[in-house]
């Protein structure tokens, strides 16, 4: 593993947001929901697609606090703008587990 420095660590804006939309996304190739994700009055609503189908139903993801990186490029998957990165992390069985926040924060805090 290489080894970056703060300030490289400092370019990557990773933030709190909270799902407010979840759909199933039948046109990506691998299994995902398109997720519209509310980072509050400075960024706004943006859109996700996220390939945790495996370990979690659309009904329970409305109302979830998320962390996703904010700066990268959108990304094009099918018909659909992917705008954040929704991080997770992949279990065992190859599932993708969301990292969350488990006190309440405001929308859009970054993580450092």
């Amino acid at each position: 593993m290489s080894t970056i420095t703060y300030g490289d660590f400092e370019k990557v804006e990773m933030r709190v947001g909270k799902v407010i939309r979840a759909e199933a996304f039948p046109k990506a190739r691998k299994p995902a929901y398109k997720l519209w994700i509310d980072f509050g009055d400075e960024i706004g609503v943006k859109k996700s697609s996220a390939q945790i189908t495996k370990l979690y139903q659309l009904e329970e993801l409305v109302g979830k606090k998320v962390i996703a990186v904010t700066n990268f490029p959108p990304k094009q998957i099918a018909d659909f703008k992917s705008e954040v990165l929704v991080l997770g992390v992949e279990t065992e069985e190859g599932a993708v587990s969301l990292l969350q926040v488990d006190h309440d924060v405001p929308l859009g805090r970054r993580v450092f």
